[in-house]
Parts: structure tokens; sequence; C-alpha cells
């Protein structure tokens, strides 16, 4: 299969290896000159705009945009729609919200897909967690692409109509908020607590077998191998909370109560506030690096 792929940031262009090494043929743009080199290198077809990668596809074309949500998608849109029709495809693999995705969906001629995608880079060599909303048969047309970028498979699932994908994987991350405050408020009781403990062989040792062992257990037992027990030079300072935020919004709209998620996300804000100290924001800091490789702050 041939797949048009527009961005080549760290998540693109893990798409395009993985795309590259089961087989398919990449057609890739991205605006930076270097991004596209190493595409090139990997295999892919290089492109300068995003009109001639339109041009450059089949008779049916599939094209996945993997840019930062907002203002970078519908300008793709833009230029993409003039060079697409009611049987291509469009996938948006980012962190686009859900009422976008709807918009989006009803605005091109060509079939939406929105594309919630879970691993980070560091999921590169397994694969990632593929939350897809959108029309069913575009979706089965593209199942070889997503066995090939998910773990397989499993992996990958069409969830529902245009703006499920997205609606999904917004949820998960407000989870993935929660989930990060607990284990930071464990740590720190522990690291606070009354014993003189090693948290990276309590980390490791619930990873065998315990309740509540997880990849982003593992990713504690890494901070505290890479940085020490005591975090190092890791700040009090966590990053992000967008997906968090909408993920509230839409709780308060259903009236779902989740103060977990809540609190998780108001401990973000706070530790952007300039009140420093806190140990569970410290490791979350870090743990954004672990799946994301996001920027770690550190202690000037």
């Amino acid at each position: 299969m041939q797949l048009g792929i527009v961005g080549l940031g760290r998540m693109g262009r893990i798409v395009a290896e993985r795309v590259l090494a089961a087989g398919h043929e990449v057609v890739a743009f991205d605006p930076d000159e270097t991004a596209l080199a190493e595409a090139t290198g990997a295999g892919a077809t290089p492109t300068d705009s995003i009109a001639d990668l339109a041009e450059r596809l089949g008779e049916r074309k599939h094209v996945w945009l993997m840019v930062p949500a907002g203002e970078a998608v519908d300008a793709a849109l833009d230029e993409l729609d003039r060079h697409l029709g009611a049987h291509d495809v469009v996938i948006d693999g980012g962190n686009s919200h859900f009422t976008d995705s709807t918009r989006r969906a009803a605005a091109v001629e060509a079939a939406y897909l929105d594309c919630g995608t879970s691993g980070g880079p560091a999921g590169a060599e397994l694969g990632f967690s593929l939350m897809v909303g959108g029309p069913e048969w575009a979706y089965e047309e593209l199942a070889p692409v997503f066995d090939a970028v998910a773990t397989g498979p499993a992996g990958h699932e069409r969830l529902g109509p245009s703006g499920a994908g997205h609606y999904v994987k917004m949820v998960h991350n407000g989870v993935e908020y929660a989930l990060m405050a607990a284990y930071g408020e464990g740590f720190e009781l522990l690291a606070e607590g009354r014993y003189d403990l090693d948290l990276e062989t309590v980390a490791r040792t619930w990873n065998n077998g315990s309740v509540i062992r997880s990849w982003l257990l593992e990713l504690c037992e890494e901070a505290f191998r890479e940085e020490g027990a005591d975090l190092g030079t890791v700040a009090d300072h966590v990053s992000g909370g967008s997906t968090g935020t909408w993920t509230v919004e839409e709780a308060l709209s259903q009236e779902v109560p989740v103060p977990l998620i809540y609190a998780a996300l108001a401990e973000r804000f706070g530790s952007r506030t300039g009140e420093q100290g806190r140990f569970a924001r410290r490791l979350a800091n870090r743990l954004r690096y672990g799946f994301g490789r996001h920027e770690v702050r550190r202690i000037e």
C-alpha cells in the first residue's frame, strides 16, 4: 500500500519507519529539510510540498497527517482538499479536540479518520495503540497501515463515527494524568516516610507480579535508576495539560464526576505557580520524558 505522510517530527518519523518496515511505500513531506532527509534515508520518497505529495500518490490516495493539533491541521487539510476526492482517505494522528475532528470530517470531501495515538516515541519498537473514529470502509481500507503502525491487529480499533477516536484518546490522557499523580503521591510518601528505601528497588518489585504493575511504573523505575532516588535536578514543573483540560470540560458538560483527573490536572497547574518541592510533581515531570520524550525541566 502507498501512504502519504505529512509531518515527520518524532511521531511522524516513527509512523513512516514502521510503515516502510512492513513493506509499504511512503511518500513524505515536511518543511524541515533535515527531517525530510532522514525519512528519505529510511526509504521514503521525498516531496517539496503537500501538493507535490498529493500528485505523487496513486489513484486512491491515503494521507496520514502527523502535525500539531489546531491551525496546522486545518492548513494541511486546506491544501490537501483540492487534490482529494470522496474515495480518498485522510488520517489525523495528532491530539486534535474531538469537536474539531467532527467539524473537519464534515468539511472535507475525502473520508476523514481521527486517530488517537498512544505510546509516544518510546513505543517506536513495539508499536502504538491507535483509537480510530470515522467511516468503517475507510478504516478497513487502511487496516494494513494500522497493523504496521500499531502493535498489530489487536493494537487498533474503529471505535465509532467521526470524533470517537480523538474522544477516547482525550479520556485516555485524563486517566494518564491521574495514574501519574497516584504513582507520584505513593513514591513521595515512600521518599518522605519512616524507612530509608531504595525507590528503584520498590518500583522493580512492584513491577513483578503486583496489582499495580504497568508501563508507567516501569518508567518510574527507569527514572529512579537514571536520576537517583531523590530525582536529582528534576524540577517541580509539569508541562502539558490541554487534553486533561478537555477531559474535565467534557466531564462537566456530561455531569460525570472525575475528581481524580481534576485533582491531577490542578496539580499540574499548581507546579507552575512558583511553589516548588513536591516530589510527586517532579516524578510526573520525569515520566513525561519517559513515554513522550518531552523536555525534562531542571532545577536551575
